[in-house]
């Protein structure tokens, strides 16, 4: 891939202090050994379980956060919005006022986010319900406006945390066709979700991140075929644990054999 380099993360890691007990305090490394580089123009799918560090990466990439260690690189001239459910939505606000403080957040101007109003409220499907307080919303209604801001923001790269797999069907549909159009128009993305189905498609390198640390990055199929691999063993082994605490309690026992 040709395109130029906007990211790059080499041995990356970034701690959190948590209590361990009355005045003790240790750190936990959400991200403990990191590396990969990002490309202009590229869709990047992020994969691993909960916990794995996919949504503590997306906010370094965004810049909210910077690393305790390692080498971390942003392009000074890139700018990039990190869309997850609910970030900067006030309850007690409507959903037309939280348009405007969901751009101001991603980097608009407030005459840019004037401009795009009634677009994104056409595109978020919610009617009636632009007008009332989002606290009213259910978790697809919140995911469709959500979406239809960053959608609409247009930044250099788009990170998205999740929100494809949450919300109906046609609101899935019609994420994952803005998302392809994003795409169609060399807009870099990185992806974080659970739905290998939807990485597959949209995705044209993937990494795998597991307690912390990038275990793969390369090429979608390769990757996920990978990484499912792991979690099919992973189930197969914690099936044949179950069934061997199971077995004994099943079997006869001696005193009852000797009857």
């Amino acid at each position: 891939m040709s395109g130029q380099v906007v990211f790059e993360a080499r041995n990356v890691g970034l701690s959190y202090r948590q209590r361990a007990g009355v005045l003790r305090f240790n750190n936990f490394w959400a991200l403990d050994d990191v590396s990969f580089i990002l490309r202009a123009g590229e869709t990047l799918g992020v994969i691993g379980a909960n916990g794995a560090g996919k949504s503590t990466l997306l906010r370094l990439i965004a810049g909210i956060i910077d690393p305790d260690r390692g080498h971390l690189w942003r392009h000074p001239h890139k700018t990039a919005s990190l869309l997850a459910l609910n970030v900067g939505f006030k309850p007690e606000l409507s959903g037309r006022e939280n348009v405007v403080i969901g751009g101001l957040l991603l980097g608009l101007r407030l005459q840019q986010i004037k401009s795009l109003l009634d677009k994104i409220h056409e595109f978020s499907e919610l009617g009636d319900f632009f007008e009332r307080p989002v606290g009213t919303y259910s978790t697809g209604m919140r995911a469709r406006l959500g979406f239809a801001v960053a959608i609409h923001a247009d930044p250099d790269i788009l990170l998205i945390d999740e929100v494809l797999g949450v919300g109906d069907q046609s609101f899935k549909i019609k994420s994952h066709e803005a998302m392809k159009q994003k795409i169609g128009s060399n807009k870099t993305v990185v992806l974080v979700s659970h739905s290998m189905e939807a990485i597959r498609e949209l995705c044209d390198r993937v990494l795998w991140i597991h307690e912390g640390k990038s275990i793969l990055c390369g090429p979608s199929d390769e990757v996920i075929n990978a990484y499912l691999e792991v979690v099919r063993q992973a189930v197969k082994q914690a099936n044949q644990i179950a069934r061997d605490a199971v077995r004994p309690s099943l079997r006869p026992s001696q005193a009852a054999l000797n009857q």
